[in-house]
């Protein structure tokens, strides 16, 4: 089991508004953020339910090749409102909210590219 996961970002400020936003439809919160002073390396911000950030974002140099990150939602209506928040905050579409049948009956998702090209994705796996 992961514990957590994160990426590297190039704009940190302008990565945790969008990641704040998109990410607040799926019922994250950003819940932790030490500057590099802490850290001793750079800014880190992370996100997730409210007693443990689970996804963090540090400043630097980006992943290359970008990473995919999908994001599990409760249903297909959070996956919906994480793609119209991420897209508002900033990202770029890279699959509208839909079926992918092809991975199996009921996948739900939307994939959106965050400020640095890291594609990522919300899924639902629940019957509608």
């Amino acid at each position: 089991m992961i514990d957590h996961t994160g990426v590297v970002v190039s704009d940190f400020a302008k990565s945790r508004a969008f990641y704040t936003a998109a990410l607040a439809a799926l019922g994250f919160i950003k819940n932790m953020e030490l500057p590099a002073s802490v850290t001793g390396h750079t800014d880190v911000a992370g996100f997730g339910p409210p007693e443990k950030p689970e996804f963090w974002i540090s400043n630097g140099t980006p992943n290359q090749p970008p990473l995919h990150i999908a994001f599990r939602a409760d249903s297909r209506s959070q996956v919906d409102a994480y793609y119209k928040a991420a897209l508002a905050a900033g990202g770029r579409d890279n699959g509208a909210p839909g079926l992918r049948p092809h991975y199996h009956p009921n996948y739900y998702g939307a994939f959106v590219l965050d400020p640095d090209g890291h594609n990522i994705e919300a899924v639902c796996h629940a019957p509608e």
